[in-house]
């Protein structure tokens, strides 16, 4: 089950994360692995939200700092930072987060439309918020995260 389809949000099973003080969620079906945080290999000219490279079984997985590319503040890296392990288009990827919360499924009735902002806010990689008892869960659409430009780490062919 994706996240969106044809411009609104469905219901399924999400892996919710935290960045700083926000809790977000992706569709547990991208996700392939969950890692501890380990050092990774800088790449010469590369954005500073791409903090390297790791070996992943033979397999070399770019590692994407979130919180640097959602301007959410400096990444103190504990014992709770972990490294998604993502499958999106043909690649693999990693995104570093301050740590893991669980696995929700979401029901139709939980999930909103993301806000409409200036377009000085990007929202194009939120699909919904979500309401969990107290939480407000922000749903990502790590697709299309991974596939922008500025990434430059999916083709949006192979999407």
């Amino acid at each position: 089950m994706t996240v969106a389809q044809e411009g609104r949000v469905v219901a399924g099973e999400f892996l919710t994360f935290t960045l700083g003080g926000e809790e977000y969620a992706i569709d547990i079906l991208k996700v392939q692995e969950i890692r501890g945080y380990d050092a990774v290999t800088r790449i010469a000219g590369a954005p500073e939200f791409i903090k390297g490279v790791i070996n992943l079984r033979g397999i070399i997985v770019p590692i994407v700092d979130l919180r640097i590319k959602f301007k959410a503040g400096t990444a103190e890296f504990t014992p709770f930072t972990v490294v998604i392990i993502l499958n999106v288009g043909a690649r693999v990827v990693g995104v570093v987060v301050d740590g893991v919360s669980d696995v929700l499924t979401l029901a139709p009735e939980q999930i909103r439309p993301a806000p409409e902002f200036s377009s000085a806010i990007r929202t194009e990689y939120i699909v919904g918020l979500a309401s969990v008892a107290e939480r407000m869960l922000i749903l990502l659409d790590i697709e299309r995260l991974m596939s922008a430009s500025e990434m430059a780490l999916v083709d949006e062919a192979i999407l």
